[in-house]
């Protein structure tokens, strides 16, 4: 058999990668940071939004794509190797769709990127919420059900983060007020396991990018009158680091199949893709951070703009342990307990 990406699920991916390659350098992730100017990152998310991203998982009958998940992999692999600070994962596979569903009015404005929606089913109530300290509308699940939230029907508190172009903020909701989005253990999970799949990918795009970035210098680095890279130990750890993201490419590639056929095993195949980007992002954050020296370890330097977002994105949306648990319970090799595999799953 041969596994490969349909030609519908790239186009999107390509078009987005065209926008991305002129206007989301290193600056532009920066803007996204505290007292950047986050209107340039803004700017390029509504360009994006012509293009036809956020609304790549909504149907044709509410003014989207109508793509499955079999196109969230390459999309996000092309925005996470861009660095671009933006709730991609929130938006384009979860709110985005969940909108569509319950015929929400604010989907027009969400999917032209005029309005900024973010996304948080984290169960333990009071969690930080990524990009909630500048978004518009903010959907945050309250035990079984999701709610959405204008910003000034809410309190917003800041919170830091090691990535700061991250937004992070608690919010805090008076009872009686909120739009359900999604009810029940069967939406919510469905909805979940979209946003592990995409920030799988995201994870396997900023691997990429903190490849190239290594590879590059390591070529133009000199010591003892030869580039670095001819090093043997630089050459392996490179290489160690280069098969951990082939690894997980086509892991993460299978999840979203398995997603949108609707293979009961979908949720395994989704952990795994997490637990295998997760650890090769951080492996690769890692070797790109020694590799590069001194220069590696000065936070000022435009790795760290990648490897900072590596680093959380492999803790959200479930770490590797807790999808090892769940991977390990559905062998058989653990006692279940709750999590985020618990409820209907797909």
């Amino acid at each position: 058999m041969r596994f490969t990406v349909a030609e519908q699920d790239t186009a999107l991916a390509d078009a987005a990668g065209e926008v991305l390659a002129k206007r989301a350098g290193p600056d532009r992730i920066r803007a996204g940071w505290p007292g950047g100017p986050r209107q340039e990152v803004d700017a390029v998310w509504r360009t994006l939004a012509g293009v036809g991203v956020l609304a790549a998982l909504v149907p044709e009958s509410a003014e989207g794509l109508g793509l499955d998940e079999n196109a969230l992999p390459p999309l996000m692999e092309v925005l996470g190797h861009s660095g671009l600070p933006v709730p991609a994962a929130e938006t384009v596979a979860v709110g985005a769709p969940l909108l569509a569903a319950a015929g929400a009015r604010q989907l027009p404005d969400v999917l032209s990127g005029s309005t900024t929606l973010t996304v948080s089913l984290e169960p333990v109530p009071g969690a930080p919420v990524p990009f909630a300290a500048h978004a518009d509308l903010i959907a945050v699940a309250n035990e079984d059900r999701l709610l959405l939230y204008r910003r000034d029907e809410v309190r917003v508190e800041p919170v830091g983060s090691v990535d700061g172009s991250r937004a992070l903020a608690r919010i805090t909701a008076p009872a009686g007020v909120g739009l359900p989005l999604a009810e029940g253990a069967d939406a919510l999970a469905a909805a979940r396991w979209r946003g592990v799949l995409a920030t799988s990918a995201l994870l396997v795009g900023l691997s990429r990018r903190m490849l190239d970035l290594t590879v590059s210098y390591v070529g133009q680095r000199h010591q003892f009158g030869v580039p670095v890279g001819s090093f043997q130990a630089v050459k392996h750890a490179l290489a160690d680091a280069e098969l951990a993201v082939r690894f997980a490419r086509p892991a993460v590639l299978a999840a979203g199949w398995a997603q949108a056929a609707g293979d009961p095993e979908a949720a395994v195949r989704t952990a795994m893709a997490k637990v295998l980007a997760s650890d090769a992002a951080r492996a690769v954050a890692r070797t790109a951070i020694q590799c590069h020296g001194a220069m590696g370890y000065t936070t000022e330097y435009d790795l760290h703009l990648y490897a900072k977002r590596a680093w959380v994105l492999a803790a959200d949306w479930g770490g590797p342990a807790e999808h090892r648990e769940l991977i390990a319970r559905r062998l058989g090799l653990a006692r279940a307990n709750d999590g985020i595999g618990e409820g209907a799953g797909l």
